[in-house]
């Protein structure tokens, strides 16, 4: 049973990645899903990426370039303040300036990077380096 769409995706990307795929199919399609895709083809993780309806919940088709080190979804989805973005980067990424962490804001979803400089905090979604 698909209990999160998210780290199912996330999952089979970076299984995908491992074993030198240059693309790989999802299923099924959810809004975060295709922010999350957008967010880490713009910081040159993944290339582009292509929905395809089915009728049954829809696919997505995702080119891999072989950035990926290792992403994943953040369970639980903790609430971050400013502050404490920091202690985050410490937790889930391997050294400073080294990755992304993905949050859901009220400007949308960025980058702890693009939270920072906009001053907002957030829900943790994603990491990915």
């Amino acid at each position: 049973m698909l209990n999160d769409p998210l780290a199912n995706a996330l999952s089979k990307i970076m299984n995908a990645e491992n074993i030198g795929q240059k693309e790989c199919t999802t299923k099924p399609i959810s809004k975060i899903l295709k922010e999350v895709l957008k967010v880490m083809q713009d910081n040159l993780y993944v290339g582009s990426h292509e929905d395809i309806q089915d009728g049954r919940g829809g696919i997505v088709k995702v080119n891999l370039i072989g950035n990926i080190n290792k992403c994943g979804a953040i369970k639980p989805r903790f609430s971050v303040a400013i502050a404490d973005i920091e202690k985050y980067e410490k937790r889930f990424l391997p050294a400073k300036d080294f990755g992304i962490l993905i949050m859901s804001t009220p400007q949308g979803i960025i980058t702890h990077k693009e939270a920072k400089k906009k001053n907002t905090g957030g829900r943790l979604i994603a990491y990915c380096y």
